[in-house]
């Protein structure tokens, strides 16, 4: 792969742009760096900023070095998990953080990584030196717990059908590729708008990543680190994730915190982590809509740390 052939387009640049843009000197931690769009973005528009970017999938963690190595000592690179590797940055200058939990084009597009329908295996692990597999999970939990995923984390209509029938399936012959379970799930479930299989697999994408933990993770960092005058700005890509960062924010930005049935305040009032910016999510337009189908689902919120 080449920087003239950048596989992934990142969604709600402009905004991710707007957002930033007036923090003047600073580093914003890039807490999903894939391929360093939103991170080349922001370096070109303020040259008084720095970047440290995090990213568990290797691929795009070496192809970023190439793309931002142009940026010198302003960009830094690690490889690992966000809610870990956070704790190894100097926090002291820092006036942003950006995450976008999605998965990239690349991942999904590439056949190898078996996130897409017509994979030919049965993978979906974006840190592939992790054990856990979409295929262990397809072939060995067992239906109370597939039954658990589906529900919560793909919130399938039909998740008792299809995870009995995904068990009973399985005994005569184990799934081995995301084609044969996409085409298995499509001949059992009906959808008019989607792939009949996108919430399953949506469900065991979850599950093998640990996204929902691994989120819940960062936001309960980013709040113990007590980061002055910093942006957040999470970009989400279904329900599960929005209503995660929503309630964090909500949380984040009361000063009592005393419980509600107590008659006077005790608590000192004072105990606000900054303020929410965004009412409501911000989505994309219409323009970028027309160029990138995949921005339909992000959602970007806001939220100012106070001084």
């Amino acid at each position: 792969m080449t920087l003239n052939e950048i596989p992934h387009i990142p969604v709600l640049v402009n905004e991710v742009i707007d957002s930033f843009k007036n923090m003047g000197k600073g580093t914003v931690i890039d807490c999903t760096l894939g391929y360093g769009g939103h991170s080349e973005a922001l370096l070109k528009m303020n040259e008084n900023i720095k970047i440290v970017g995090i990213d568990q999938d290797i691929t795009a963690v070496e192809f970023s070095k190439k793309r931002l190595h142009p940026f010198g000592d302003r960009v830094k690179i690690l490889h690992g998990r966000f809610s870990e590797t956070i704790f190894d940055i100097d926090t002291s200058d820092v006036r942003g953080v950006l995450a976008d939990i999605g998965v990239s084009s690349l991942q999904l597009d590439d056949q190898k990584r078996g996130f897409c329908f017509e994979s030919d295996c049965l993978d979906m692990r974006m840190d592939r030196s992790k054990s856990l597999t979409a295929y262990d999970v397809v072939n060995g939990y067992d239906k109370e717990k597939l039954e658990e995923i589906f529900k919560n984390y793909g919130e399938v209509r039909e998740y008792r059908k299809i995870a009995a029938l995904i068990v009973n399936e399985r005994i005569k012959k184990e799934f081995t590729s995301a084609k044969e379970l996409s085409s298995f799930i499509a001949k059992h479930l009906r959808s008019r708008k989607i792939h009949p299989a996108t919430q399953v697999f949506q469900a065991i994408r979850i599950e093998v990543n640990d996204e929902l933990g691994e989120l819940k993770r960062l936001l309960k960092n980013i709040e113990d680190l007590k980061l002055s005058n910093a942006t957040v700005a999470i970009i989400s890509f279904h329900s599960l994730e929005d209503r995660i960062v929503k309630r964090s924010f909500k949380e984040w930005s009361k000063s009592c915190i005393c419980l509600p049935q107590v008659y006077r305040c005790s608590c000192g009032n004072n105990h606000s982590y900054g303020k929410i910016l965004t009412k409501n999510p911000i989505t994309a337009g219409e323009e970028e809509l027309g160029k990138n189908f995949r921005a339909r689902s992000a959602k970007l919120r806001l939220f100012k740390t106070k001084l």
